[in-house]
């Protein structure tokens, strides 16, 4: 090597080994950081590649690919104790280099428990600075022992985790880099939609743009509809329905849905793209006689009919599950309502999870013996005020230039969609039409279940689902968000896709299977006349 080529290899390495030792320093400084109601655990540069997740409540943690591709990042932990009774861990990671001047903020599903790792690698991964929390616990998240007679931890698992979550990691950024987050975004999707609702109504200044997927806001009421759920299927025998049974409950949805949608030649695509508009009968399907087969028997089509129609509780009316097409699958039906076994839904989960630790403290609380009218009345009384985000007054939130994303798939079993219009709508009569649409997007998804998957085109690069590497703001609602929050462009259509799978089991980018946009409600996609059904293009936002 030549004199001059090896005095620059040497200054290059020299350099290099300046900034590594640098960043390490600056890391691991953030120890004695001095924070308000919590305090540094630990600071550590992690090496690029070198990110392995920690053991999950339940066992080891799925070591995803992309783990091994994440550059370099100074990882915080941190521990909040807001109260005498608080243990929330926090964790806070940074990109070493080329840091986007945001923050990421990542919620959580179910009674939480646990930080999303995968989320904040998919944020760490798109340069953004990002955080997670456990909200308090560490737990399963359908496992709500931990609340029996721990209101402070249940006031944690509501709002408190992640406002701290939040203001701590803005802490830790503004000391490692010297300058404050430019601009903050969180995204969630059933459990976490709740938070980020929470968030958009108590902490207005926490985040300038919020994606709010399938948002279990209205927190009594959806636990109070899984107790009733309990009751109509496991209160006797006769009227469960076992998940054997599912594949004729939508083959008989989509034999009276799916041809109301308007394609050509009456193409059925498995989607029913508003099943408001299908009045779907369950006594089509009742046995003849005893020993039919391939039907329902009365006690069954009663139950069904039960699960599928508005029920009001004193003033208040529930929404149903709605007969869309996703029935089927692991996360339709025989996960969340029927359960692989009797008793063993994830309704069943939530509800008797809810209702003995949460309300009544009652490990032993039995759902044949409740009252639906003072069940509710007593979880409103002792958990609303910590649960529930139900408050439409976003106009704080909207003042800052905050904005807000809502999605919910018209196919889900677990919180119907019918919660996020009624939300909308709420907002709209509190703050007029015109003002919630310069702030405010709801796009509802035919075909999608819980928070993603079903028959219809569910990838729109929301929380749960990495992004594809050409995705934009016309097919991502997280780039739609940026661009609204920090470029004034407000969206409009967003081109929701259906992947083929790979073999295991995540999307193949190079299989498009369909695509369609999804509308701002009240919008709907209506097809065009001509085209293919699988092509966006076929059809327009009306």
């Amino acid at each position: 090597m030549r004199p001059l080529a090896l005095l620059a290899s040497i200054l290059v390495f020299a350099a290099s080994a300046v900034a590594q030792s640098t960043n390490t320093s600056r890391c691991t400084n953030l120890q004695q950081l001095q924070l308000d109601h919590a305090h540094v655990l630990s600071a550590e540069v992690v090496p690029a590649g070198g990110f392995v997740a920690p053991p999950r409540p339940t066992g080891p943690n799925e070591q995803i690919p992309l783990y091994k591709q994440l550059a370099a990042f100074c990882r915080i932990k941190v521990q909040a104790t807001p109260s005498d009774d608080s243990n929330i861990q926090i964790e806070v990671w940074l990109p070493v280099s080329n840091w986007n001047h945001r923050l990421h903020g990542i919620g959580n599903g179910g009674f939480a428990g646990e930080i999303d790792f995968e989320g904040m690698a998919r944020a760490l991964d798109s340069n953004s600075a990002t955080a997670g929390t456990d909200t308090g616990h560490f737990a399963d998240g359908i496992d709500a022992r931990w609340a029996l007679h721990h209101p402070e931890k249940i006031t944690d698992y509501g709002w408190r985790g992640i406002h701290q979550m939040t203001e701590q990691a803005k802490a830790v950024i503004a000391a490692y880099y010297a300058t404050p987050v430019a601009h903050s975004y969180f995204t969630a999707c059933s459990d976490g939609g709740r938070e980020a609702l929470m968030e958009a109504q108590r902490f207005p200044a926490d985040y300038d743009g919020i994606l709010a997927g399938a948002p279990a806001y209205n927190w009594t009421t959806l636990l109070t509809s899984a107790a009733i759920g309990m009751q109509t299927l496991l209160a006797d025998n006769a009227s469960y329905i076992p998940a054997a049974d599912v594949p004729l409950i939508h083959r008989a949805v989509l034999a009276q849905c799916d041809k109301l949608d308007k394609l050509p030649g009456d193409v059925n695509d498995g989607i029913v793209d508003d099943p408001r508009m299908c009045h779907f009968d369950p006594a089509r399907i009742t046995c003849k006689s005893e020993n039919g087969q391939h039907c329902l028997s009365a006690a069954q089509v009663k139950s069904l009919k039960t699960l599928l129609t508005e029920r009001r509780v004193g003033d208040t009316a529930i929404p149903p599950i709605m007969p869309a097409g996703g029935e089927l699958d692991p996360n339709g039906w025989p996960s969340w309502i029927t359960g692989n076994e009797r008793g063993k839904s994830a309704m069943a989960g939530f509800g008797s999870g809810y209702f003995a630790n949460m309300v009544y403290s009652d490990p032993k609380w039995d759902f044949r013996t409740f009252d639906p009218v003072a069940g509710l009345a007593t979880a409103r009384e002792k958990t609303s005020e910590a649960l529930d985000s139900t408050n439409p007054d976003l106009s704080a939130f909207a003042k800052r230039g905050g904005k807000l994303i809502m999605y919910h798939g018209w196919a889900d079993a677990a919180i119907s969609p019918l919660y996020s219009i009624h939300y909308y709508d709420e907002v709209q009569q509190k703050l007029g039409k015109d003002e919630t649409v310069s702030f405010t997007r709801l796009y509802l998804m035919p075909g999608v279940k819980h928070c993603f998957d079903g028959p219809g085109p569910d990838r729109i690069g929301q929380w749960g689902l990495p992004a594809m590497k050409d995705s934009t703001a016309a097919n991502n609602v997280i780039h739609a968000l940026q661009d609204w929050v920090e470029d004034g462009k407000a969206p409009e259509a967003i081109t929701a896709t259906k992947y083929g799978e790979l073999p295991d089991h995540n999307a193949d980018p190079h299989k498009i299977l369909m695509t369609r946009p999804i509308c701002p409600y009240p919008q709907q996609a209506h097809y065009k006349g001509k085209g293919s059904d699988k092509d966006a293009a076929s059809f327009i936002c009306q």
